[in-house]
């Protein structure tokens, strides 16, 4: 079998920033979903995106705030979604059916990080139904607004790499871990881009999972100053010390890149790092995906998963291509 999982010479890098992704793109007649498109790299996703003349809508939980943060930016819509509320996320997919708008960009980029122990919807642990199953939904959701020849392109993250899906215990109950968790849910993200363009590409629409870097923004809110220090990315006085950060433009390059790019037209299912396609992940070298977070049958079987814990399914009656 012919292993896709390799870089492609994009001819971009690291330092590669999110205006630059975009530079020479006309994207006037697309219109993008950016869950968390008014802060930290889904606002950089969000100006860049709006910059290359695409109507952006964003799905944020504190509308008020996001409207705040997107001001002055043309052409941006800013709708309610609570990713956490299966409630929230199936109003807002049907607004967005209902305005008959079709959907070229769908951007997962909401998230959170290392929270502390936390249950929503039906008992579930708060970073899988966040950054996962609320995702899950919401593209389920809006699938009947997706144009052909869309994107959809999930966040994940080299945090993956901590973690594949824990069947045994998928939602902690037999005990907590922050980054465990974390990890599980950075994993479903790849392994649900990984599925999702399985059963998608037959209509054109091709799906990517990638890890966007290391970057100081919203994202390490449920951090402490002592754990970051710790961990070597800031000094005592809160400064970056770690030289590996990007700034958040750089690192909303890599899902402008598979969300817009040329260079992968007709690809799909591919996990991305640094504006490429990543290679697999070596013991010793960083970077790279995890075998777990591309594994076919353990992308199906956590879709399955989903299905039933969010009821929604919008693939129900098909076969798989």
């Amino acid at each position: 079998m012919n292993d896709k999982q390799v870089p492609i010479g994009s001819g971009f890098g690291a330092r590669t920033t999110a205006v630059e992704v975009v530079a020479g793109l006309d994207l006037s007649r697309k219109c993008a979903i950016v869950t968390g498109g008014h802060s930290g790299l889904g606002l950089e996703t969000t100006r860049a995106l709006a910059g290359a003349g695409a109507k952006v809508i964003i799905g944020a939980r504190n509308i008020e705030a996001a409207r705040y943060a997107v001001a002055g930016i043309d052409g941006v819509q800013v709708e309610r979604l609570d990713l956490s509320d299966l409630e929230s996320v199936g109003r807002f997919a049907e607004r967005i059916v209902a305005s008959g708008r079709g959907i070229d960009i769908l951007i997962n980029s909401a998230g959170i990080m290392a929270c502390p122990q936390t249950r929503v919807g039906d008992g579930w642990e708060a970073q899988f139904a966040t950054n996962h199953l609320g995702h899950f939904a919401l593209v389920n959701g809006v699938w009947p607004a997706i144009s052909r020849n869309a994107r959809v392109v999930s966040v994940s993250s080299g945090g993956h790499q901590i973690s594949g899906i824990r069947w045994d215990d998928v939602q902690f109950e037999a005990g907590y871990d922050k980054w465990q968790a974390y990890g599980q849910s950075k994993t479903a993200n790849a392994l649900f881009a990984l599925h999702l363009d399985r059963l998608a590409r037959g209509a054109g629409i091709r799906a990517f999972s990638l890890h966007p870097g290391k970057i100081l923004t919203p994202l390490q809110r449920y951090l402490s100053r002592e754990e970051m220090v710790g961990a070597g990315w800031i000094d005592a006085n809160g400064n970056p010390i770690d030289p590996t950060f990007k700034t958040p433009s750089q690192g909303a390059a890599t899902q402008l890149w598979a969300a817009t790019s040329p260079q992968l037209e007709g690809m799909g299912g591919l996990y991305c790092e640094d504006c490429d396609v990543a290679d697999r992940a070596i013991d010793g070298k960083p970077g790279g995906v995890s075998d777990h977070a591309t594994d076919p049958e353990q992308a199906e079987r956590l879709w399955v998963l989903s299905a039933r814990l969010t009821g929604i399914d919008a693939f129900a009656a098909s076969s798989i291509q």
